[in-house]
């Protein structure tokens, strides 16, 4: 059985993370026509998807006016998790499309539920900034490996498990 809901365009889209840097859980949310959706999505996709929306909207007309990015509406409640994400624009709307696909739930992949979400180009410049800022406002990168630090360090995989420098 699948799940899918199309909104064709959205009066609300939004990216966001709650908790602390290094446990954060990274959320995407939309509404359309009162129906609020939430989903949840992975760090590595907040900032691939935020780089492909801010290089796709260098090559399209320019934008207009944006304002700041909107922030998640409370309450919600997390529908599913994100496997896949899809983007494409049509010239024929001027909209970006975003077809967010679940992970399977079983191993037949019969579970499937699938979100396809219409942005306007100003919807999509403040997704790529939200999307930056949130990435940036992480942990900073190991110098050696890239990957994040903690406070107390980590095991690098560039000096053989041995801790890297800390903060």
């Amino acid at each position: 059985m699948s799940d899918s809901k199309d909104f064709p365009t959205v009066d609300h889209v939004a990216l966001g993370a709650i908790g602390e840097p290094g446990k954060r859980i990274f959320l995407f949310q939309a509404r359309y026509l009162g129906d609020l959706i939430t989903l949840k999505l992975e760090k590595t996709q907040v900032a691939a998807l935020a780089q492909h929306l801010a290089n796709l909207i260098k090559e399209l007309p320019r934008p207009g006016h944006t304002d700041e990015p909107s922030d998640l509406i409370l309450p919600y409640e997390i529908s599913w998790p994100i496997g896949s994400i899809a983007i494409s624009y049509s010239e024929e709307t001027d909209q970006i499309h975003l077809q967010l696909e679940s992970i399977a739930e079983d191993d037949e992949g019969d579970s499937i539920s699938l979100l396809h979400v219409g942005i306007s180009k100003e919807q999509a410049v403040m997704i790529a900034i939200q999307g930056t800022r949130l990435v940036e406002a992480g942990r900073p990168p190991c110098p050696l490996c890239g990957y994040p630090l903690d406070p107390s360090g980590h095991a690098c995989p560039k000096t053989n498990g041995h801790r890297a420098p800390n903060l």
